[in-house]
This record gives C-alpha cells, sequence and structure tokens, in this order.
C-alpha cells in the first residue's frame, strides 16, 4: 500500500513533475530543430531559388548554431533520436560551411601583378562622398564598384575628387550601378553581361569588370532570382579573366548564387577562409542597433586570378559595408 503521495527524488522535485519537464524540454527542442531541418532540406533542393524560401535561406549559418546547441541539449537529456537528427544536422552544416572557414591554400604567383577592388552599396546615393573617396585612396583602390548611385549622388562623389583618382568610369543611362577605374579601358562593354562592365589593362593582362546589384528578395523573389540567373546564362567562356563584385543579395546558400559560383568563379572571402563576414544591415535605419548578420556583397573572380586579401569597411551613411580585395593577376 502507499500513502497517496508522490515520490520525491533527491533535486526536491515530485517525479511527476520532473517528467513533464522533461517532455516539455523534448517538445521544444523538437520544434526548435524542426527549423534548420527545413532550411537544409530546402537547401539540398534548392528550392529557394526564385521563392519566398531566400528569405529565411540567408540565415542558414545562424540555423547550424542552432544545431550545434540542441545537439548538446538533447545529449543533457539523454535523448537519443533528438541527439541523432541534430548531430545529422550539425555534420551537414559543417559540411556547407566549413570551407568557408579554411583558406584554400592557394598562393599568389610571385611578381604577379596586383588589382585592388571595392564595391560599396551607396544606399540610395546617402553614403558620405567624402569618406568614399577616402576609402578609394586609403586603400589604394584600382577598381570601384557603386551600387544604388543616384546623379546627384554621382556629381557630389565627382566634387569629392573621384575623377582624380579614378578618371575612367561606365555608367549607363538610367542605371544605378557604375564602375570607375584608374586603369586604362582597353575594351568597351560586352552587351552579353547584363549589368554594367568594362574590360582593363593590368600590367599587359586583360581583366573584365562586372559591377552587379540584383533586385532584394524581399521585393520579389523572382526578379531577384532572374537577375543571377541571367548572370550564370552570360557568364560561360567570359570567366576566366572576369571579375563580378558588387551586392548580390544574396550569400553562398542561395541556390542561385552557387549556380553563378559553379559557372567556373570563386567567391574571394571563401577562398580566404573568410566566408562568415557579413555585410548588411550596417546601422540601417529600420534596424537601429542591429550588426551587420549576412553577406551579400560579394567579389566573384574567374581562374586567372587568385584572392590575396579582404576586408570590409563601414562608412557613414550607407547600410553596407563596403569590401575591398586585392588579387593577383596571373594570366
Amino acid at each position: 500500500m502507499t500513502d497517496g503521495t508522490e515520490s520525491t527524488p533527491e533535486d526536491g522535485a515530485p517525479a511527476g513533475h520532473r517528467s513533464r519537464r522533461r517532455v516539455a524540454a523534448l517538445a521544444g527542442c523538437a520544434v526548435l530543430l524542426a527549423g534548420p531541418a527545413v532550411l537544409a532540406v530546402v537547401r539540398l533542393f534548392g528550392w529557394d531559388d526564385g521563392t519566398w524560401w531566400a528569405l529565411p535561406m540567408s540565415g542558414l549559418p545562424y540555423a547550424a548554431l542552432l544545431c550545434v546547441l540542441l545537439l548538446g541539449a538533447a545529449a543533457a537529456l539523454r535523448e537519443k533520436w533528438l541527439g541523432a537528427a541534430a548531430a545529422v544536422l550539425v555534420l551537414l552544416q559543417l559540411w556547407w560551411l566549413a570551407p568557408r572557414f579554411l583558406p584554400d591554400g592557394t598562393d599568389a604567383p610571385a611578381g604577379a601583378p596586383r588589382l585592388r577592388v571595392a564595391t560599396s552599396n551607396n544606399f540610395m546615393g546617402q553614403i558620405s562622398p567624402k569618406a568614399l573617396v577616402d576609402l578609394v585612396r586609403e586603400q589604394r583602390i584600382d577598381v570601384l564598384a557603386v551600387e544604388e548611385q543616384s546623379d546627384s549622388a554621382a556629381a557630389a562623389l565627382d566634387a569629392a575628387g573621384i575623377r582624380d583618382l579614378l578618371p575612367h568610369r561606365e555608367r549607363p543611362a538610367g542605371d544605378d550601378t557604375a564602375l570607375y577605374t584608374r586603369l586604362p579601358v582597353s575594351s568597351a562593354a560586352d552587351p552579353a553581361w547584363p549589368y554594367p562592365n568594362l574590360t582593363v589593362d593590368v600590367s599587359g593582362h586583360p581583366v573584365q569588370l562586372v559591377a552587379v546589384h540584383t533586385y532584394y528578395p524581399l521585393g520579389d523573389t523572382r526578379r531577384w532570382a532572374e537577375g543571377l540567373h541571367r548572370l550564370a546564362a552570360a557568364a560561360p567562356g567570359r570567366t576566366r579573366n572576369a571579375v563580378l563584385l558588387g551586392d548580390f543579395n544574396a550569400t553562398l546558400d542561395h541556390k542561385p548564387m552557387r549556380d553563378l559560383i559553379d559557372t567556373g568563379l570563386a567567391d574571394t572571402h571563401e577562398e580566404l577562409g573568410a566566408g562568415l563576414f557579413p555585410t548588411w544591415p550596417e546601422d540601417h535605419p529600420d534596424f537601429r542597433g542591429v550588426p551587420p548578420v549576412i553577406q551579400i556583397d560579394h567579389v566573384l573572380h574567374g581562374s586567372a586570378l587568385t584572392a590575396v586579401d579582404v576586408s570590409e569597411h563601414a562608412l557613414p551613411r550607407t547600410d553596407h559595408r563596403a569590401v575591398v580585395a586585392e588579387l593577383a593577376v596571373r594570366g
């Protein structure tokens, strides 16, 4: 016979209460694990291509971190099935993310000429023109790509001295994206590329530069994907000596971005093991106090170039960090 009371373990909580807490904890962990699991399936099948899945896909690296935490929680709860599911997701995420932490080990040939490029989204022309010109001067930039550049902002940039540093430019009428360069322009724009482009001479080597600014997926995911599709369609046969730089509005986890890179391009951040350095949002008026969390500004290059260095720079009155990259031109 019993006295009708619940047994009390050493921690002082009735066994029934402990059981209910454990069930609640397991349920919470399972719900949290469902998010990364769904994102993993979306990435595996490329379902973010032109769909609203492109938005949560931007946060995939953070889902990987959540999986690690849930793996620890499953171990603490001694729940094998939950732990196994979390472990599988952690391994899958590591398969995708680990290369971004590891430099590929390719050394620039001794004596290879260097090309220093930068990209800056100027936030509807609101960026401080002096700050951008100072960046070009201090970083010894050879080529600058700007996005969201209005006519008045272009004039302000000229007044701040950009023409003295980078006298040549390609900015089609009505386009908010432009290229500035100090290097001799060896050929006009190639109409096959859907964005402003030109070819410069780097110590006798032609390098084709393309300033990229795709539409943002929050506005229209189909239009966003189409911009990347058009780049991928133009890329075959044109990537070897190409540099594509700008605001791609895509991370390395988005399928259209991966398809573009697979045409024969390398991402400079990933090549140098810096593939998780975010560039947006930087002091965005709608996200006050939120630091950059996703990397959507990129410098891609073809096989005739090798990444040497890459860095990110906060500039006044823009919501993107500028990216500066140094590339060695191998031939």
